[in-house]
């Protein structure tokens, strides 16, 4: 069954500040006798609200919290993980004692390189092995950088890899012979330090970008009235059109604050978009851009494509590998989930075939369901493992006027949905310089005791505000502001 969108429906702003005979009926033309007739024609004054609610905010006020800042960027840091693991390639066996085997570590567990002997094994440290061989035991008899000795624990001597990153090893205590400091990989002892572990410093930064409106108006158009009465999100009603044009210039606005947050990207040297590359920025050698959520949990955090690689999280088997990502993670039990609606119905119809009375027909009551109410045939939320999962429409997902179209522009990269872990996390603030409590997602805006940036709005001109010589009334609308996305790793992207 194919569906033929209706393509004659105004959904783009038009650039002039009236009523336009291509959006309403045009009682001056041939066709319908003009106003010079004598007939009083049926005028349907009110304005249809075609589209529904068309403003797409809310979300960021639903699962995050809003700060003043006072600086051009934000700091902060995240907490490293507590045990040492690593990836890395067994080489040949060519350590200085027998049944050695040397192996060379490339990448921290989450990923970050290994340079020199930036890592934390020591000598005499005891680790885990395991690659395609099996899972060994060894004890580790020389560090020289990022190569390590191990001898194996038994008469088992590791082959070397084939595949780069083919050996993954943890740390999990250490072993020293009585009244020894340690052993070298010449069996004899020594009387020095093994060296102290420090913790691993991650810092991550972001800075709020600027984002500007503004709505005209001419003089003579503020005292002309029309036929039609307005309606619209910001309240607005009654017949003068620019009326309704600045209310919607002011709502686009308003979800322009969160989409920008959303959407946002930043510039970076490798990339054209660099303030050296524009005039309007004035001083160079700042990024332009800010990190948003998207891209926040593109860069550093997780991404499931599904089963099946279409639509994700269509069965419990994309979602059990999702908890064990978690588990890897932070393993917070409670999640918010905001969807497109065909994932949000792949999840119904997952969840309803758990009912084993389902599959040949509704049966009443499993769904609090019965003869004489409506069929209820949606979730909104469930529990797997440990794990809560809370579902909700992401309307800005299946809006054909904001992400819905570009989804459909491109399937293959199209978002679905994204997963946000409720609570709040410890970091430490480099303004504050202490620990606080904040939760996953936040936004930052610039405020003083002078100007406060979150959302100011002003008024020039002759109309109205009488600042000017201008013969128009003009609205500025302006924000400063930044996505701060912590603990990025516990979050996850549906694309």
């Amino acid at each position: 069954m194919a569906i033929n969108p209706g393509l004659g429906l105004n959904s783009v702003a038009a650039p002039t500040q009236q009523a336009l005979s291509t959006n309403y009926l045009d009682l001056s033309s041939a066709n319908n006798a003009g106003w010079g007739q004598q007939y009083l024609p049926d005028l349907m004054e009110k304005e249809a609200e075609v589209f529904g609610p068309r403003t797409i905010s809310g979300f960021l006020s639903q699962v995050g919290a809003e700060e003043a800042m006072s600086a051009d960027q934000v700091i902060w840091s995240e907490q490293g993980r507590l045990h040492l693991s690593y990836t890395g390639n067994v080489s040949a066996a060519t350590g200085g004692l027998n049944s050695v085997s040397q192996i060379t570590l490339t990448k921290e567990i989450d990923g970050i390189a290994v340079v020199g002997a930036a890592h934390g094994v020591r000598t005499n440290d005891t680790i885990l092995i395991a690659n395609a061989e099996g899972v060994f035991r060894g004890l580790v008899v020389k560090v020289a950088a990022a190569i390590i000795d191990v001898a194996i624990y038994g008469t088992a001597t590791l082959a070397a890899d084939s595949t780069a990153n083919g050996t993954t090893i943890l740390v999990y205590g250490s072993e020293y012979a009585k009244g020894k400091s340690y052993v070298n990989a010449a069996g004899t002892t020594a009387d020095e330090s093994r060296g102290a572990n420090e913790p691993v410093f991650k810092s991550f930064s972001n800075k709020p970008i600027i984002i500007k409106d503004y709505y005209e108006v001419s003089g003579s158009d503020t005292a002309r009235i029309g036929w039609v009465e307005i309606a619209g999100e910001e309240g607005q009603n009654g017949y003068l059109w620019y009326l309704k044009a600045e209310a919607d210039t002011r709502a686009r606005f308003t979800d322009y604050l969160e989409m920008a947050m959303l959407e946002g990207e930043k510039g970076g040297a490798a990339n054209d978009l660099t303030e050296s590359s524009f005039t309007m920025y004035g001083a160079t050698g700042n990024e332009t851009g800010t990190e948003g959520l998207f891209a926040a949990v593109e860069s550093r955090g997780n991404i499931t494509t599904g089963v099946t690689g279409v639509n994700a999280a269509t069965d419990l088997a994309e979602f059990d590998a999702i908890l064990a990502e978690f588990d890897k993670q932070g393993a917070i039990e409670e999640y918010m989930m905001f969807v497109n609606r065909s994932t949000s119905l792949a999840m119904d119809d997952m969840l309803a075939s758990m009912n084993s009375y389902g599959a040949g027909g509704t049966s009443y009551g499993v769904f609090n369901n019965s003869e004489d109410m409506a069929l209820n045939l949606g979730f909104s939320g469930f529990r797997r493992g440990s794990y809560d999962f809370y579902k909700s429409d992401f309307r800005y997902l299946n809006d054909k006027a904001t992400r819905g179209s570009i989804n459909a522009a491109n399937t293959a990269n199209a978002i679905r949905g994204i997963m946000i872990p409720a609570g709040t996390s410890t970091v430490y603030d480099q303004q504050l310089g202490k620990n606080l409590k904040r939760p996953f997602l936040h936004v930052r805006y610039r405020a003083s005791q002078t100007d406060d940036r979150k959302m100011k709005t002003w008024t020039t001109g002759s109309v109205g505000a009488e600042t000017s010589a201008l013969d128009a009334m003009q609205i500025h609308m302006l924000s400063e502001r930044c996505l701060i996305t912590q603990g990025a790793n516990n979050f996850m992207l549906m694309k």
